[in-house]
């Protein structure tokens, strides 16, 4: 069974005010107005020119997208962020029938957790860690606010190679696919189950009481990955951010994540095997959505 959309919606989603986070380490772009506030004008994207392309065959989910947004963004560059969106060549495949492996898969720095249903991608990781050591393994959480990285309200900002991308809820594609308060299916994991938005599901982790040894010290604070802990049964999702339930698009049941509010934002795990399709290219912090091998899905 072969199904494509190809969006070319106008954007009708008026300007307002995105939050922002501050200055990042790079510098303010030349030219680039200096803003006091944390707050960017929005801008509406040339929506016309947002694609995505599904094809479903031989138990398979391809996926071609060019990972520009359908809904407004914060304005890029900007203080905290001096890249500017452009369009990718994503490549994504992914089982029609996953299942869980039976153990928990851990997101890894160079991949990609998966893609939202208008083509832009998911990755929950940074580029910073304490003391600028990638060995320190004390990554800096985007949504901290602890670097500012530019984010807008969308909880997205966009890479050194231009790819617009959520490290948490996507409020703007949520308010467009919104339906009463119901579960919003917004996307497909590098596993091959559903993403989705749904209000009232508290995550299952927290702060840990007490920093590791051998990293920043102080108290856990959310600044850093680490600061946070994994407590089963503490709230309504799984390690993984996920939990079995019906939902429109799947009334028999299925297993689900949740892009939260709250951490773990984007998932940081996976109860299937992910498709490494979903590797980057290019190192951890950049590039990806593009197959090792086998070329792009047949059109």
């Amino acid at each position: 069974m072969r199904i494509a959309w190809i969006g070319a919606v106008a954007a009708v989603i008026a300007a307002g005010p995105a939050k922002a986070h501050g200055d990042h380490d790079t510098g303010t772009p030349a030219g680039a107005a200096r803003q006091d506030s944390w707050w960017l004008d929005l801008v509406p994207r040339a929506a016309a020119a947002q694609q995505m392309e599904v094809d479903e065959r031989q138990g398979v989910r391809l996926i071609r997208a060019d990972g520009l947004p359908d809904h407004a963004t914060g304005q890029f560059p900007n203080r905290g962020n001096p890249n500017r969106i452009s369009a990718q060549s994503y490549y994504f495949r992914v089982p029609l029938r996953p299942a869980k492996t039976g153990r928990v898969v851990f997101y890894r720095p160079n991949h990609l957790f998966g893609v939202a249903l208008n083509g832009v991608v998911f990755d929950p990781n940074t580029a910073e860690y304490w003391n600028d050591d990638r060995r320190s393994g004390w990554m800096i959480e985007a949504l901290s606010g602890a670097r500012p990285l530019g984010m807008d309200q969308n909880n997205a900002h966009v890479q050194p190679d231009g790819s617009y991308h959520y490290h948490g809820v996507p409020t703007g594609l949520v308010d467009r696919l919104a339906r009463g308060g119901k579960p919003v299916m917004i996307g497909w994991a590098a596993d091959g189950f559903p993403i989705y938005a749904q209000a009232g599901l508290r995550p299952s982790w927290r702060l840990k009481s007490a920093r590791d040894a051998g990293g920043p010290g102080g108290r856990p604070d959310g600044t850093y990955a680490p600061d946070y802990e994994y407590v089963r049964g503490l709230g309504d999702l799984d390690e993984c951010n996920g939990r079995e339930g019906a939902t429109a698009e799947f009334p028999q049941g299925t297993y689900y994540y949740v892009v939260t509010l709250q951490f773990p934002f984007v998932p940081r795990c996976f109860a299937g095997m992910p498709d490494g399709s979903f590797q980057k290219q290019g190192g951890p912090h950049q590039g990806g959505g593009r197959p090792p091998r086998g070329g792009p899905p047949p059109r």
